[in-house]
């Protein structure tokens, strides 16, 4: 059995959540805007608000995938300045969505 296959497991593992990551936030952003044009269509208020939100939540839901990507290659692989600020801007993102921190969503939603 060769010795690399593990670590080779774990690379092919963090590049396809990079790859899964990409994929939803482009997704995200063409199923954001298509949304944004129906709403402006259909005269609904506010419809860059919700373009906001959408885009934002498709970025968030991307960034998570490619945070774990990071968290798995800087643990594992190679730990970078630049891995460790990318993990810094999904919790940035977060906070503008939901208007909170993270560990403070099950509250918020309670009230």
């Amino acid at each position: 059995m060769d010795n690399n296959l593990p670590m080779q497991i774990v690379v092919f593992t963090a590049q396809g959540l990079e790859f899964v990551g990409v994929v939803v936030i482009g997704i995200g952003f063409i199923y954001a805007g298509f949304r944004a044009l129906v709403h402006y269509k259909q005269k609904r208020p506010n419809p860059y608000d919700h373009l906001k939100v959408s885009i934002g939540r498709a970025l968030q839901l991307g960034l998570e995938f490619l945070i774990a990507a990071d968290i798995i290659s800087t643990v594992t692989v190679e730990p970078t300045r630049e891995k460790i600020v990318s993990l810094a801007l999904s919790w940035s993102i977060a906070v503008e969505i939901e208007g909170c921190w993270p560990w403070q969503v099950a509250n918020k939603r309670k009230d």
